[in-house]
C-alpha cells in the first residue's frame, strides 16, 4: 500500500521550494521572465509558427503581465507556472490559427442552441454541468481538449486521445501546488471544463482575477466590450466541434452572469440556466476557493482584501441576475432558474424539469449515464470543504442585508 503524504507536508514542501527558488527569480532566468517578447518568441519557437491571428489579445496580455509583475507578488513556483501557462496559451493560439487556415471548413461550423449554465459561483454550476454532460447527445468541452485543442479532436479517437493521458499527468501538479484543491473543485482530464479556460486563450478572462491578485487588470477587463471575447469563444467551439460534433453544447461559467447581454449577441438562440444559492454561503465558499487557488502562486495573501474582491464582484453578479429576470422580455423561454437546495435534494428531478423547459429529449441512455455519475460522485467525494465568513473578516448580518434584495427576489432560503 502506498501512503500519500498529508497536505501539511505538501504545503511545507511548496514553501521550501519557493524559498530556495527566490534567488533564481531575482537573477532573471529566462524560464521566469514575464515580458511579452520573451513569451511570444518562446511560443513561436515551440510551434514553428508565427501567426497569432487577431492581434487584439496583445493589449490584454500586456496589461496582465504588468499586473503580474507589480501586483500579484508571485512566488518562485507561481512565476514558473504563469510563464509556462502563458506560453501554452500562446502556442495553442498559433496552432489553432494554423489549423483554421489549413482547414477552412472549421469556420463554417454552426453552434446551434447552446445551453449555458451560470449564476453565483459555488452554487452548483460545476455539478450541474458535469451531470448534464453525461447525456450522450450533449457536447461539453473536456479539460484535456481545452488545455490542448490542436489538432482538432476526432470522433473516432475522442475517448483514447493521447492528450488525455498528458493532461492527467499535468493535473497531478495541482496536488502539490494546491493541496486542498480536490476538496473545493471537481476536476479530471475527462470532465467538462468551464468557459473561462477557453477565453484565457484570448487573455480577456475572469480566470486571472480568480487565481491571482491583479486589481489593475481586473479594472481594465471590466471596462472592455465582451462581445469579441464571445466571438473568440465561438471560434474555439467551432474548432472542437469540426470533427467531433454533438447535438447540443452544454457550457458553464459563473462569469457569464457578468456579460450575459454580450453572450446573447453572439449566441442569440442560447438557453440560459441561472443557479441560485444563499449568497452568504457563496461568499464564504468562493473566498475560501480563491484562497486555495492563490496560495500556491503568491508569496503573500491578504484574506481581507481577497474577500472584498469576491464580495464586490458577486454583489454585482447578484444585481445582474435580478436585472436579467426583470428585463427578460423576449427571453422568457430562454432563462431557467435552478435553486441549489432543490438541485442537491433531487438532482434527477431537476434534470427532468430542465429538459422539459428547453424541450429536450431525456433518453433512457442519458438517465442511466447520469445516475451512474451520481453514484460515482457523491457530495464531498474529495473531502469536506470547511469555510466561514468570519475567517475572511466578513460579518454575517452586514452581508445578509447587502444581499437581501437577491434573496427576496428569487425566494432563496438562508442555509444553516
Amino acid at each position: 500500500m502506498t501512503i500519500q503524504p498529508d497536505r501539511p507536508n505538501r504545503s511545507m514542501l511548496l514553501r521550501l521550494i519557493n524559498t530556495l527558488g527566490r534567488p533564481l527569480a531575482k537573477n532573471g532566468f529566462s524560464f521566469l521572465r514575464l515580458d511579452e517578447t520573451t513569451l511570444l518568441n518562446k511560443a513561436c519557437a515551440q510551434t514553428g509558427l508565427d501567426d497569432f491571428g487577431d492581434d487584439s489579445f496583445r493589449e490584454a496580455l500586456q496589461v496582465l503581465l504588468r499586473a503580474f509583475e507589480t501586483e500579484a507578488q508571485l512566488s518562485f513556483v507561481g512565476r514558473i507556472c504563469v510563464h509556462g501557462d502563458s506560453v501554452r496559451l500562446l502556442s495553442n493560439r498559433l496552432r489553432m490559427v494554423a489549423d483554421r487556415r489549413r482547414h477552412p471548413a472549421i469556420a463554417a461550423e454552426v453552434i446551434r442552441r447552446p445551453l449555458f449554465i451560470t449564476g453565483l459561483p459555488r452554487s452548483g454550476t460545476t455539478f450541474l454541468h458535469a451531470l448534464l454532460a453525461q447525456d450522450p447527445a450533449h457536447r461539453a468541452p473536456q479539460v484535456w481538449e481545452v488545455m490542448h485543442p490542436s489538432p482538432p479532436p476526432e470522433q473516432a479517437s475522442y475517448a483514447s486521445d493521447p492528450r488525455i493521458t498528458t493532461t492527467a499527468r499535468e493535473l497531478k501538479w495541482l496536488d502539490l501546488l494546491m493541496p486542498d484543491f480536490e476538496t473545493v473543485h471537481l476536476i479530471d482530464a475527462r470532465l467538462p471544463q468551464e468557459c473561462i479556460a477557453i477565453t484565457s486563450h484570448d487573455f480577456r478572462s475572469y480566470t486571472f482575477e480568480s487565481m491571482y491578485s491583479v486589481p489593475s487588470y481586473r479594472a481594465w477587463h471590466d471596462r472592455q466590450d465582451k462581445r469579441p471575447v464571445y466571438e473568440f469563444h465561438c471560434q474555439f467551439l467551432q474548432h472542437l466541434q469540426w470533427r467531433c460534433p454533438g447535438q447540443k453544447w452544454v457550457l458553464k461559467a459563473p462569469s457569464h452572469l457578468l456579460a450575459l447581454e454580450d453572450l446573447l449577441q453572439v449566441y442569440p438562440d442560447a438557453g440560459i440556466i441561472l443557479t441560485h444559492r444563499d449568497p452568504l454561503k457563496v461568499l464564504a465558499s468562493c473566498a475560501s476557493f480563491t484562497e486555495v487557488l492563490r496560495r500556491g502562486f503568491s508569496d503573500r495573501l491578504d484574506k481581507a482584501v481577497l474577500a472584498q474582491e469576491v464580495l464586490e464582484r458577486w454583489v454585482e453578479g447578484a444585481g445582474l441576475a435580478v436585472k436579467y429576470r426583470q428585463d427578460q422580455g423576449d427571453l422568457h423561454r430562454q432563462l431557467f432558474d435552478v435553486h441549489y437546495a432543490e438541485l442537491l435534494r433531487d438532482p434527477m428531478s431537476m434534470v427532468r424539469r430542465i429538459y422539459e423547459f428547453f424541450d429536450l429529449e431525456l433518453t433512457g441512455a442519458a438517465e442511466t449515464a447520469m445516475e451512474r455519475f451520481l453514484l460515482a460522485n457523491p457530495k464531498n467525494k474529495g473531502g469536506v470543504h470547511r469555510y466561514s465568513l468570519e475567517e475572511f473578516g466578513l460579518n454575517t448580518e452586514t452581508e445578509r442585508r447587502r444581499f437581501q434584495f437577491y434573496l427576496d427576489y428569487f425566494g432563496i432560503e438562508p442555509e444553516g
